[in-house]
């Protein structure tokens, strides 16, 4: 169960660190790829508070997908930075954020597998 807040506070960090750095992207992308980049951050949130919420094979399922919008998270945030809208130092900090909630997640996941 403390695994489970702490996902939720590193997430809420994410959020808090990445969601302003949108408003720097440039405007032509303001609505393709900024958009995505930040729906995936934030249904990663979205369902990991669902997941709270649901038991057995609906969690399972619920964490899959948040498993599913972090690698889109991952995905863009590597666009990002190749198309220099993030700094090496920006690109470094967030990928240690993702990377930190990666493994949180892939541990619920697991605990959840074995009948946690």
């Amino acid at each position: 169960m403390a695994d489970e807040m702490i996902v939720l506070t590193r997430t809420y960090d994410l959020l808090a660190w990445l969601l302003p750095k949108g408003e720097g992207f440039p405007r032509v992308y303001r609505h393709t790829v900024t958009q995505r980049l930040m729906n995936a951050a934030l249904d990663l949130q979205d369902g990991l508070f669902l997941a709270q919420s649901r038991r057995g094979a609906a969690r399972q399922a619920v964490l899959a997908d948040c498993d599913a919008a972090l690698n889109r998270l991952r995905l863009y945030i590597r666009l990002a930075h190749r198309w220099r809208w993030l700094t090496d130092g920006q690109y470094e900090h967030v990928s240690l954020m993702i990377a930190e909630i990666g493994k949180l997640l892939g541990g619920w996941i697991r605990r959840q597998a074995g009948g946690g």
